[in-house]
């Protein structure tokens, strides 16, 4: 399949319009999300011929797919094997403690194979290349972890994964910040690939230790917001170890979109594969399309899928889109503008979408806990770039008990696959003073950050 980043863009949109009316048929046939949500609103979906007439179809919320993961996937008997096989099953937060899975067949996964062939050609990766994926192995396959290794298989570039994360199981495969640090310097690694608070936490460590890591050229990041501060820090560690001129390529996207590339760092991001995926920017209260240049809701519609398809799927950022050619590289498809502003109530800890509701429902079936608070913080105080930490600051009903806190460490990690610090104070601590009697049950302390891509 040829790129379409250097078409016009009304032969762009003829694309679209084929693989939409392809794509609203299959799902008439074999999708019962909207089957049933089309049929409830009187929606005849032939009559659905072009990307301007999406405006007509209802939205999609995160909400409806985490109530019913297993109606997304469409079911077709009659197709290809490899468009019916599923490849792979990626799992995003849902709510509860269990994340959602997103099903992509071995066509889907081609499509993506595609996908990442081009935001290599756009981002600058090569063949050459030596990716260090540094995302943590965690207890359901993330999108992140999986997908690194088929983004370097895409560009024919080589990978190997640090497993860095917090160790659960029986085995032994989970290695510590200073094995990372001395995997990256054997294997000479060239990008490092992962959530840009651990990359920077890394090399602040591998400064310390003195290692050679001056084969870096390019950090990828994505998972968690960034600000200039933190990208210019990385960018000073890698040059202090020699790293003649490193590259931060800012990765947006999301286990269900993939990922949109930058072709110049600190840029707006192009959509990589408009054959694949159709964007709009949306009023929420209304659902309408919103003009070129005008912030509102970013939403995606799936062209061209065989698993888990969305149709008009509310992916939770505010952000603007751009449909003229890129002034620095001359591509036509679409371009996301930022900054971008997270909608939903789910947040980021460590590079780590969480439920904030299903940690407080564990933390209140505890006994032994009078009142608790969950704090969101830099790990150094003095240090407004340092990672993510989740404190969770407990008082006790019957003074204190040092069973507690391993409890409250493993059910936390349990619910939201994160593991917290426990902190155990007077009650009197989590009290507002004045007034107000109320407990305050969650703050985030971060520092503010500028963007925020996934």
């Amino acid at each position: 399949m040829e790129s379409t980043q250097q078409l016009p863009l009304g032969e762009i949109e003829q694309i679209q319009n084929k693989k939409l009316r392809h794509m609203l048929s299959l799902c008439a046939r074999g999708h019962k999300f909207y089957q049933n949500q089309w049929n409830e609103a009187g929606i005849n979906i032939e009559d659905i011929q072009t990307i301007d007439d999406l405006e007509r179809l209802p939205l999609t919320h995160k909400q409806d797919l985490m109530e019913s993961p297993d109606d997304f996937c469409l079911k077709l008997p009659d197709l290809p094997l490899h468009e019916r096989a599923i490849w792979e099953v990626l799992y995003t937060t849902g709510s509860t403690a269990d994340p959602v899975p997103l099903f992509n067949t071995t066509y889907d996964y081609h499509a993506y194979l595609h996908q990442s062939q081009v935001v290599a050609d756009i981002s600058g990766i090569k063949e050459s290349d030596i990716i260090a994926n540094l995302f943590p192995l965690t207890q359901a396959p993330m999108g992140a972890f999986v997908r690194s290794a088929g983004n370097a298989y895409a560009a024919g570039a080589m990978i190997f994964a640090a497993l860095p994360g917090g160790a659960f199981g029986p085995f032994d495969v989970h290695r510590s910040l200073d094995q990372v640090v001395a995997r990256i310097e054997k294997h000479r690694a060239t990008i490092l690939w992962g959530i840009p608070s651990y990359i920077r936490r890394l090399l602040i460590r591998a400064l310390e230790l003195t290692v050679d890591l001056s084969s870096v050229r390019m950090c990828a990041i994505t998972g968690e917001a960034t600000s200039p501060a933190l990208r210019d820090d990385i960018r000073r560690c890698l040059r202090e170890m020699g790293a003649a001129r490193p590259v931060i390529f800012n990765r947006y996207g999301s286990t269900e979109l993939g990922a949109f590339a930058q072709c110049r760092e600190e840029g707006d991001w192009h959509n990589p594969a408009p054959e694949l995926q159709y964007h709009e920017i949306v009023d929420l209260d209304t659902g309408k399309r919103l003009p070129d240049g005008e912030r509102g809701a970013l939403v995606v519609t799936h062209l061209d899928k065989r698993g888990t398809a969305l149709i008009r799927f509310v992916v939770g950022d505010i952000v603007s889109i751009d449909h003229s050619s890129c002034q620095h590289c001359g591509r036509t498809s679409e371009r996301i503008v930022g900054p971008v502003v997270r909608t939903k109530d789910l947040i980021k800890v460590k590079g780590m979408l969480i439920n904030p509701d299903v940690l407080l429902d564990v933390l209140q079936s505890i006994p032994g806990i009078a009142e608790f608070q969950i704090v969101i913080q830099q790990e150094d105080n003095n240090d407004p770039l340092s990672m993510d930490e989740m404190l969770i600051r407990v008082a006790l009903q019957n003074g204190f008990d040092v069973t507690i806190r391993e409890e409250i460490v493993a059910q936390a990690n349990r619910a939201i696959n994160v593991t917290p610090r426990v902190e155990i104070i007077n009650i009197e601590e989590i009290y507002k003073t004045g007034a107000q009697t109320k407990a305050v049950r969650f703050i985030d302390r971060r520092a503010h950050i500028d963007s925020a891509v996934r």
